[in-house]
């Protein structure tokens, strides 16, 4: 097990868009390891390669309360969406503390490969599907603040470097 540092909004690799993965090799499968390691470590339920520094399309997510439990994601994108958007309240590893309500389409159908290279389908409504959304887009260089508003953004902004404050004094 190694924990990787989480990157924090304001990291350069936040923004960038993520390389696929041409082969299933045991780096790779120890990346994953690494990755959910450390989400469990932050008590959080996802984390996309970027978050741990690594510009490759991975992502792990397991919500304990979710019949699916682990997903590893592999070259993962949205094959479709509804139509109907949900409002989900989101708060992210890279921007801890901060949480905004962010709107996106109820359900996806996600398609992606395994640790064995075998290629998958989901589809996700409610809260995975928000999970799914939201760590996709951190493949893609999109933070879940990048949704809101110009104003809205501005003002989460302002409440992250007020949080950041806070925590360099504690």
């Amino acid at each position: 097990m190694a924990l990787r540092t989480i990157r924090i909004q304001g990291d350069p690799v936040l923004t960038k868009k993520c390389r696929e993965i041409t082969e299933i090799t045991p780096k790779i499968r120890e990346l994953a390891e690494d990755m959910l390691d450390t989400s469990y470590e932050a008590n959080g339920v996802r984390l996309a390669g970027p978050q741990g520094g690594v510009l490759k399309r991975i992502v792990v997510i397991d919500i304990p309360d979710e019949k699916n439990n682990l997903l590893v994601l592999v070259n993962p994108y949205i094959k479709s969406h509804t139509e109907e958007l949900a409002e989900f309240e989101e708060g992210c590893l890279s921007l801890k503390g901060l949480y905004e309500k962010v709107s996106r389409p109820d359900g996806v159908t996600v398609c992606a490969q395994d640790l064995d290279g075998k290629p998958f389908e989901i589809e996700a409504t409610g809260l995975l599907a928000v999970c799914l959304q939201h760590e996709l887009d951190h493949l893609d260089g999109t933070v879940f603040i990048d949704h809101l508003s110009r104003l809205k953004k501005d003002r989460a902004k302002t409440k992250l470097r007020k949080l950041r404050k806070n925590d360099k004094q504690a």
